[in-house]
């Protein structure tokens, strides 16, 4: 058979995924926080973008500069544009780490700054010779030190010799924020190239540091810590320590003859221990939690309908300056240079256009969710309906994964709390009678109702909760009753039992 070249013609299409589409889908996905900072990115890249301050715009929302272009592709009096109200920068705070205060001081010194004078870090200094530039007294009140801070300031105080403080260092600095330090005694001697006798008698002063707990590799290391310091470590509260999976079972049968105690001073023994803390090293520092900035708006309407409006403060507001771009197209004389100013008006608007059309999406999807949620909003989540994106996506003609983009990291805050978008898309479960099916997530909120309103006499069961909620019209299998349970973290029927008894007993004692 001969090889022969041949010419032929074939149609086709085939989906191109241009930049300015993949800019487009990754807006859409994003947080508002994340787009914040994307948006800023922009700004420093782009010279033709800005930032629009409304305190700085007249009535029209235009800037000095600007020719009144739309912000966000958005017309100005679209009424869920809040483009009046101006933008309020986070605050800053204050440095005041106290880091190498005595970085040349001996313990001597240390200790007489820290208890002698009462001005850590001033020596031969009185509170009379400050001035405004030596330091911020408020700053230096509220500031909140670090774990890591409060073991170094008293590591010079417990250890002299300078290898024994190098060795207690490098172990401060691989304790974790609860304290816990999680490490190998034999890789650190070989790592620090020091006998693994020198590193445990470190670890032992380091044991003794304060919050008592720290250092510790594990949690019964760190609850024997504790009673060492209180003086209440004996032989029966050992063998307690060692078997404390048996506590977590609420096993007390096995336990008592493990600890050899009657269940009395058992319970005294578990109501010491619940007073201790699991995690010392969590009372100092405090970890920056990102507060969640709802993006969408929802209120209640005179007649009884709801209000769904986006929430302002999150939509980044830019324009184009055309202005800048005019003067700036004269003045250019190389082709370069006008490709660029070309290349940056075309990002710059394919921007505008992007995020007005990922707020009118959001705003679109949320309108459906709460039209199909109504129940909710109005009565509570025992009324949520099983959702899905696609009933969604139908109703607002539009594709599944453009949903599920736009639900994703976006909330909603109503008169019963902020809600990520994803909440109120739940699976169904049929009803026993035939009738219209129940959303998991009420479902879960009934059996945690059951729960709650157990007594200690009368313990509800898998079983009896799946009778129970068939009694209700919910057809639901036991296993499925287990899962939710368990998803929860709501413990077995037979620990809730021993986990009353227990509170009975130490009610009775107390």
């Amino acid at each position: 058979m001969a090889l022969t070249a041949k010419l032929e013609l074939r149609q086709g299409q085939q989906l191109v995924m241009t930049p300015q589409l993949q800019q487009a889908i990754k807006l859409l996905q994003l947080s508002n926080l994340e787009l914040e900072q994307y948006v800023d990115g922009e700004l420093e890249r782009n010279p033709l973008l800005e930032r629009e301050e409304g305190a700085s715009g007249d009535a029209n929302g235009e800037s000095p500069g600007s020719d009144g272009d739309q912000v966000n592709g958005a017309s100005l009096d679209d009424d869920w544009l809040d483009l009046d109200k101006p933008r309020s920068d986070p605050d800053g705070t204050f440095d005041t780490d106290l880091d190498n205060v005595y970085p040349d001081a001996s313990a001597a010194d240390v200790s007489q700054d820290m208890f002698g004078s009462g001005w850590a870090g001033l020596k031969g200094r009185g509170p009379g010779s400050m001035s405004d530039d030596d330091a911020n007294i408020e700053a230096f009140v509220s500031s909140s030190i670090s774990l890591k801070d409060h073991l170094s300031q008293q590591l010079p105080l417990a250890l002299t010799e300078p290898a024994h403080r190098i060795i207690g260092q490098y172990l401060i600095d691989l304790v974790d924020d609860a304290g816990y330090l999680n490490a190998d005694l034999d890789e650190l001697s070989e790592k620090l190239g020091a006998p693994e006798s020198m590193v445990e008698e470190v670890l032992e002063a380091l044991q003794k540091f304060d919050p008592p707990g720290v250092f510790a590799r594990s949690l019964g290391e760190c609850l024997e810590l504790q009673l060492k310091e209180l003086n209440r470590y004996d032989p029966q509260i050992a063998a307690l320590l060692d078997n404390l999976g048996l506590v977590a079972t609420h096993d007390f049968a096995k336990l008592k003859r493990v600890v050899g105690v009657d269940m009395d001073e058992l319970t005294d023994m578990i109501t010491e221990i619940k007073g201790l803390n699991p995690k010392p090293g969590l009372m100092f520092g405090s970890v920056q939690v990102q507060p969640v900035v709802p993006d969408v708006l929802v209120r209640s309407a005179a007649d009884g309908s709801w209000l769904v409006e986006l929430n302002s403060d999150t939509l980044p507001r830019v324009l184009v300056n055309r202005s800048y771009y005019a003067r700036v197209a004269k003045a250019a004389s190389t082709g370069d240079d006008k490709e660029y100013l070309s290349d940056c008006l075309q990002t710059a608007n394919w921007l505008v256009k992007s995020l007005d059309q990922r707020a009118r999406t959001i705003l679109k999807v949320a309108q459906e969710i709460v039209r199909q949620q109504d129940g909710f909003f109005t009565y509570g989540v025992q009324y949520l309906r099983p959702l899905n994106l696609k009933t969604v996506a139908e109703a607002i003609s539009m594709h599944e994964s453009t949903v599920s983009r736009v639900t994703s990291n976006k909330y909603m805050a109503t008169s019963r709390g902020i809600f990520e978008l994803k909440y109120f898309f739940t699976s169904s479960i049929s009803a026993a009678d035939d009738g219209e099916a129940h959303s998991s997530e009420a479902v879960r909120f009934r059996i945690k109702q059951l729960i709650d309103g157990e007594t200690s006499n009368l313990i509800l069961s898998d079983d009896k909760i799946v009778d129970l909620l068939r009694s209700d019209g919910i057809d639901i299998a036991r296993r499925t009753v287990a899962k939710y349970r368990e998803a929860m973290r709501i413990p077995s029927s037979v620990q809730r039992r021993r986990e009353k008894r227990l509170s009975g007993v130490t009610a009775r004692a107390t």
